[in-house]
């Protein structure tokens, strides 16, 4: 039995070792491992025995680039792949890199302007044909150069800082605009809102709509009733029993603040009216079932993929942006009449 520590010490076989042990040529093994013709029958199948025995596994990036036809891969930079927003996403893109031959590696910043600099330069320095990114920061500067030189970049779900590219979004603005709008027909004056850290680009946009949307409804937008993130269980918690307590309705901004507020608002015999922007599972289960403002995520990360894959075929019309509408997807606890 080969120890863990025996197998870091076996190098890996090379082309060299298959063509030493199968007593052919280098280049014999190399038309066996591409299925190339001009190889007799019998000779292949000592190559094929050798390369079982050997383990060797051919370097499809290396065999690309000297081809002139890229690595094969594209590269993914999320703010957190635990988040099933993030996880529906990057199934969307794998699904349109599978169908074009490609694989996609995926890293996540954690909302870190510095880690996804570190990601993107690194997926660059492997050589991706493509980049598609969620920022984490304002600045992309830093990855101009590559643009030049030729890597298509595609950011989604928020735009890039200084930098005139190609991006994919939501509506951010007028799905809580709809959400606002849809309180105030249920007869609701004081709406709350609680938003993500303000510095990110959909937070922002979606207290804008809120904003718009008290103003189409005649509501007084109140800025007491506003609290931004970023949130934890216990900040929402002390949130809604000290300064949205009086608060009638209530606009959630993402799915884990929504989260975060129905654990806080678990057993009150009277709750606020409540609209959370992002659908999530079990939402539909609860009681009463969560009125959301939803979105197609799959949508938006097939038309990133889209978007890039008509780079790398040669489309070199100016930067666009691509928005995905929102909805609002009713339930029930955004329903009560006041």
């Amino acid at each position: 039995m080969t120890t863990l520590s025996e197998s870091r010490n076996v190098r890996r076989a090379t082309m060299t070792d298959v063509a030493r042990l199968a007593g052919v040529s280098v280049k014999t093994v190399s038309r066996v491992v591409n299925a190339e013709d001009g190889v007799h029958p019998t000779t292949a199948q000592r190559v094929l025995s050798a390369i079982d025995q050997l383990g060797f596994r051919r370097n499809v990036s290396a065999r690309n680039l000297r081809r002139g036809t890229g690595t094969g891969t594209l590269g993914l930079v999320l703010e957190d792949l635990a988040n099933p927003f993030y996880s529906v996403l990057t199934r969307a893109v794998e699904e349109v890199a599978r169908v074009q031959g490609k694989q996609v590696l995926t890293g996540s910043s954690d909302e870190d302007p510095t880690r996804e600099r570190e990601l993107v330069l690194e997926f660059c320095a492997r050589r991706v044909d493509g980049l598609i990114v969620v920022p984490a920061g304002h600045q992309h500067g830093y990855i101009s150069h590559e643009i030049n030189a030729g890597t298509p970049v595609v950011f989604v779900d928020r735009p890039p800082g200084n930098l005139v590219a190609d991006s994919v979004l939501i509506d951010n603005a007028g799905g809580t605009a709809q959400a606002a709008r849809h309180l105030a027909e249920h007869g609701h004056r004081r709406i709350a809102f609680l938003g993500d850290a303000p510095e990110i680009h959909t937070a922002a946009e979606r207290l804008r709509g809120f904003r718009e949307g008290c103003a189409q409804a005649g509501v007084p937008f109140q800025s007491d009733l506003v609290v931004m993130g970023p949130h934890t269980d216990e900040s929402v918690a002390e949130t809604l029993s000290g300064p949205l307590r009086e608060a009638t309705a209530l606009v959630t901004g993402n799915n884990r603040i929504t989260i975060h507020a129905l654990r806080a608002l678990a057993g009150r015999p009277s709750r606020p009216a409540l609209v959370g922007f992002d659908d999530f599972e079990l939402a539909d289960l609860l009681d009463p079932p969560i009125t959301v403002v939803t979105h197609d995520t799959w949508a938006l990360g097939k038309s990133a993929a889209e978007l890039l894959f008509a780079r790398l075929d040669g489309d070199t019309s100016p930067p666009g942006r691509v928005v995905v509408p929102t909805r609002l997807l009713v339930r029930g606890s955004g329903e009560v009449v006041r």
